[in-house]
């Protein structure tokens, strides 16, 4: 298999993490009455599409298609998360708990794929940006735990 190949396959398997990150956020936006959890969920929504624009550019840069939508996986996920916090008596300490595991899963993928790596300094650079953000998600989501608690 040709170098852009390997290296737009390992793309697109984050480019679909995003997707799904980007989609649970949103959902969860949705079943969050606190307006300090409900806009920090939006700015993590908004980041995953930025992720995800990022990924694609890089993707089509190595002459390759990028995927253009989420995973099944992704979808259960969400679907878990929307049934669980119906059925809990703190909705809102239940998703959070469910975002933190969600950024736990993105956070081992990109440090995976960055010890792995035999990417260009560039794209490095780019991945080891992300997982910086995503690492940050996970500490502000404790902390709106705590808040909430």
């Amino acid at each position: 298999m040709k170098y852009e190949k390997i290296i737009s396959d390992k793309l697109n398997e984050l480019l679909i993490k995003n997707y799904d990150a980007e989609k649970g956020y949103i959902n969860a936006m949705k079943e969050i009455d606190n307006i300090n959890v409900k806009n920090f969920f939006k700015n993590r929504a908004e980041e995953r599409a930025r992720f995800a624009r990022q990924l694609r550019t890089e993707i089509l840069t190595y002459g390759e298609i990028p995927e253009d939508s989420g995973s099944f996986k992704g979808l259960m996920h969400r679907n878990w998360m929307s049934l669980k916090a119906t059925f809990s008596s703190n909705n809102e300490e239940t998703i959070l708990e469910e975002a933190i595991r969600g950024e736990k899963a993105s956070l081992s993928e990109y440090n995976e794929l960055l010890s792995n790596s035999e990417f260009p300094t560039r794209l490095n650079n780019l991945l080891r940006e992300q997982r910086n953000s995503i690492e940050a998600a996970i500490n502000s989501v404790r902390m709106y735990e705590e808040v909430l608690a």
